[in-house]
């Protein structure tokens, strides 16, 4: 093991958001976050053999207001007690959660440990909550070691009821439900049911003998362009006005496909040739971008942009954060943006760079 402690160590890192939101019994206000108590409302903390210590943010953020920063936070926090824990369990506020966890797989080169990041629909200190089992099974996902003594998932993750999912690959979609996230295009790495069930073959495994190391530069310059029935003209061209654009996001229909109107691809043309990266998604939750299925798809491989496969938004437009903020040219981002980093997409045969 990475320390001196016979049984598994485990780093809780508490960010915020509900699962940390203990009420008050008597006069039913939501307090913050305090690890004593957290562990007076889940006393089945005690029966794990474990040594469980914690790290909260102060003040906490609420999951709305995450941003880079308390990306580059949490690494930073990661990093500098990586040697110290086999493994870390992040609590985190539900609605922006997919997006920390994809900007953490970028930014965790090498990652050789478990980074599992988990919620709550319900704070935990509700009789019904479903934070209580979301935050134990991680723990035990965060300890679990294979028959070589290796971590079982060294790879930064979303657990969120019953369901062990890529961190990159997930998406939020319930707001209501305890069933919050999914992963369309990627199983799931786990199913905790009596036991839990790894897929291992799934699992990605760190680079043997190179060590973790940190990314903490993350460019911001991006926008996200959803196409619709009726786009006008002024709302592109708002776009392309825009100061300091780096990278363009555009949702488009199916797999792929844009609306057949000139100046459309006119626009974007213009865009790609700024310099400005443009990246097409599909709005389908499910499915994969294939420009050259049809001919409005062939049209924005012709204009310069660059296929999205079938990345989630969140993967996407955090890897691009990732790769506008390690200074590299545009060739070598659009090179990268066709390479699957840290399992985000799935690629196929189809280039998506013109000839």
């Amino acid at each position: 093991m990475s320390n001196t402690h016979p049984q598994p160590s485990i780093l809780i890192i508490y960010t915020g958001g509900t699962i940390g939101m203990i009420e008050d019994p008597e006069t039913g206000a939501l307090l913050n976050f305090d690890f004593e108590h957290f562990r007076h409302y889940v006393p089945e903390l005690k029966r794990f053999d474990y040594r469980i210590e914690s790290y909260t943010f102060s003040p906490p953020i609420d999951s709305s207001d995450m941003e880079p920063k308390h990306w580059v936070k949490i690494a930073q926090v990661i990093s500098d007690n990586y040697n110290l824990y086999d493994g870390f369990v992040v609590l985190h506020g539900t609605d922006t959660m997919a997006y920390t966890a994809s900007a953490l797989s970028f930014m965790l080169e090498n990652l050789g440990k478990p980074v599992i990041i988990t919620g709550a629909q319900l704070p935990i200190g509700k009789l019904r909550t479903d934070g209580k089992e979301n935050l134990l099974t991680s723990i035990e996902i965060a300890a679990a070691r294979n028959a070589e003594g290796l971590p079982m998932v060294p790879e930064v993750c979303i657990f969120f009821e019953n369901r062990l999912m890529r961190g990159n690959r997930t998406t939020k979609i319930n707001a209501e439900g305890f069933n919050a996230f999914r992963s369309f295009n990627f199983p799931s790495l786990a199913d905790a049911g009596i036991r839990i069930k790894y897929d291992t073959k799934l699992i990605r495994r760190p680079v043997a003998g190179a060590p973790l190391r940190v990314h903490h530069l993350l460019d911001t310059s991006i926008f996200i362009l959803t196409l619709f029935p009726g786009i006008q003209r002024e709302y592109v061209d708002a776009v392309m006005q825009m100061p300091n654009l780096r990278a363009l996001v555009i949702k488009t229909y199916g797999s792929g496909n844009a609306p057949q109107k000139p100046w459309l691809f006119e626009k974007l043309r213009q865009l790609d040739q700024r310099g400005v990266i443009i990246v097409n998604i599909t709005q389908c939750s499910q499915g994969s971008v294939e420009m050259r299925r049809y001919a409005t798809g062939l049209q924005l491989l012709q204009a310069g942009v660059v296929n999205g496969y079938d990345g989630t938004l969140e993967g996407t437009v955090t890897k691009l954060m990732y790769l506008l903020g390690q200074n590299l040219t545009k060739a070598e981002i659009l090179q990268q943006l066709n390479t699957n980093i840290a399992g985000e997409i799935t690629l196929s045969d189809e280039n998506s760079i013109p000839n």
